[in-house]
């Protein structure tokens, strides 16, 4: 791993970003790349709620796992890609909005294993309101068939 991006993480990102099907499915668009973090916004959709018209935990639990993916994806050398292999969400207040950002946020460099912390947002006319974080640990992978940057 590097102290600092490689010159193309940005556009690593990006690609990495357009092949997410699922993050294209729920309509998802990445709003902010920076080394370290990733911001996700994702227009209210009704068919992203669950039975009380909220959005459902599973949207939000993805789109705060690809955030905090790809704020790690920022951080590893080029010849290399990310796996996430574990997370834990608590979901803060009901997903209501206009729209939602999802903020993913590298907590912990490293090597081999990438810590990162992402935070929710319901975004209306006033305030963001903190509907749910998360906490993922993810695993740099080189080398291995299949799984590539």
């Amino acid at each position: 791993m590097t102290d600092f991006p490689s010159a193309d993480f940005h556009q690593r990102v990006t690609d990495g970003f357009a092949r997410q099907g699922a993050m294209r499915l729920i309509g998802a668009e990445l709003t902010r790349i920076e080394h370290g973090t990733i911001e996700i916004e994702l227009p209210f959709n009704d068919e992203l709620t669950q039975q009380h018209g909220i959005l459902h935990a599973g949207v939000i639990s993805a789109a705060l796992d690809s955030a905090c993916g790809l704020a790690a994806y920022t951080m590893i050398d080029p010849d290399a890609s990310i796996l996430t292999i574990e997370f834990k969400v608590n979901l803060m207040s009901p997903g209501r909005g206009e729209r939602f950002l999802f903020r993913g946020e590298v907590t912990k460099p490293g090597t081999t294993i990438i810590v990162a912390d992402g935070r929710g947002y319901a975004l209306t006319e006033g305030p963001a309101k903190l509907i749910a974080s998360m906490t993922g640990t993810m695993m740099v992978v080189r080398g291995r068939e299949g799984i590539a940057g």
